[in-house]
């Protein structure tokens, strides 16, 4: 057997207990699951110091091949992180369990008792990049809406995955329910991820979480359904109406708060009619930050020594980094199509005291999340009060914004009669 046909076997392999471990999940009791779920946040506190070990190996080895310290961030676990985590699961225990909710039920003029209901996917796919704390977030939330989950990591975090899944798995056993309800995808290459991409029959659905060669990658090759998770190119436009102490408020905490995140901002707009007063204040504030600024030839006109001037990439780019583009328009109509020529479709803040201003911008704007004078930095399924989050869909079909626990459901179809047949 060829190396590729040995990963490809050892991918359907996981693939089918996967398949096995979701039929139970989908009879498992509430209490049931959400027994699990604290378990396994007790079981990764009590791993704390042999996952924190593996993840110290994760860092060094991509320090090693000059990885960015931006990408480092989203990689290093440390024991808050980890607390993090475990909060994380048992936040999602608390949460009302979305299989078996009625999404709609009524009588038909013939009788018949139609309801339709939640239900699991069953197996659910994970491709991810970097972020460990990604592994238990989609454990946790695939097993309270019922899913096995299969995790492929990236190769920067192996180390750090294994000791997280081994945690999980321990304390699933421990709580009567099967192993293989978490399991990680096996093999290191790109083969690997694309035999899962291709197990149609065995995985009901991807989800990608990472930058825009890993989406466009499992959206283009994968015949299993994708939900698109995006790309956050967000935006912060500070209106003509703007109250300006807000405004930069906004500005700093959307891109500084946790520049590595998608929900970060990477752009920031101006109006004309505010920019000789908010631009200086900007510039000051994103350099004392220790924010790059890549700016247009009227952002330029306020400082040309230390403002990078922007390129057509630099206005579509996701830094992940303390780097931001910025531009001066003439209206709130132009911030809306530059938003629309270069967004992402993740999330835009709009900064005004103008409810006309700001009801136009929330029409205007085409994006998962539009905020009216808050930072971008809320697109979250915590701050959402969702629970950890699975992802940021950016697509329009099936979820759209972050995914909690609802999103990682189907429904199907309950009809119930006495003896009715069809003329």
């Amino acid at each position: 057997m060829t190396g590729d046909g040995a990963v490809r076997e050892a991918v359907l392999e996981v693939a089918q207990n996967a398949r096995a471990a979701a039929v139970v999940l989908a009879q498992a009791s509430r209490g049931t699951k959400d027994a699990a779920l604290r378990a396994m946040a007790d079981s990764l506190e009590s791993h704390a110091e042999e996952i924190i070990t593996a993840n110290a190996s994760d860092v060094d080895r991509a320090r090693a091949a000059g990885t960015s310290e931006a990408l480092i961030d989203r990689l290093r676990l440390d024991q808050a992180r980890i607390l993090g985590m475990a909060d994380g699961l048992r936040d999602v225990a608390g949460f009302t369990d979305p299989v078996g909710e009625v999404v709609r039920g009524y009588t038909l003029p013939n009788g018949l008792e139609l309801r339709q209901i939640r239900v699991p996917f069953g197996v659910v796919g994970i491709i991810y990049e970097a972020r460990p704390n990604v592994t238990a977030d989609a454990a946790g939330l695939c097993l309270k809406s019922g899913n096995a989950v299969l995790l492929r990591g990236s190769s920067s975090a192996r180390a750090s995955n294994a000791a997280i899944v081994d945690a999980l798995r321990k304390a699933l056993v421990d709580a009567g329910l099967p192993a293989d309800a978490v399991q990680l995808v096996p093999g290191e290459g790109h083969e690997a991820a694309k035999h899962l991409m291709r197990a149609r029959g065995l995985v009901d659905v991807l989800i990608p979480r990472g930058g825009a060669a890993l989406i466009r990658s499992v959206v283009e090759e994968s015949t299993v359904p994708v939900i698109e998770t995006g790309v956050g190119n967000c935006h912060v436009y500070v209106d003509a109406d703007a109250d300006l102490d807000m405004a930069l408020k906004i500005l700093i905490n959307s891109k500084t708060r946790r520049p590595s995140v998608c929900n970060a901002a990477e752009s920031f707009l101006v109006h004309a009619a505010v920019a000789d007063e908010f631009v200086p204040r900007a510039l000051k504030a994103l350099a004392e930050a220790g924010v790059t600024v890549h700016g247009d030839e009227r952002i330029r006109a306020y400082d040309d020594k230390t403002v990078v001037p922007a390129t057509e990439d630099d206005f579509r780019a996701e830094y992940l980094s303390l780097d931001i583009s910025a531009a001066v328009v003439d209206s709130l109509d132009d911030a809306c199509e530059h938003i629309r020529t270069y967004g992402s479709g993740h999330t835009e803040a709009i900064v005004t005291r103008s409810q006309q201003a700001a009801r136009r911008f929330v029409q205007l704007i085409d994006s998962a999340a539009v905020m009216v004078n808050t930072s971008t930095a809320f697109t979250d399924g915590g701050e959402f009060g969702f629970g950890a989050e699975i992802g940021i869909s950016t697509q329009k079909l099936h979820a759209r914004g972050p995914m909690g626990l609802p999103e990682l459901t189907s429904t199907k179809y309950v009809v119930v009669g006495e003896g009715q047949v069809r003329p």
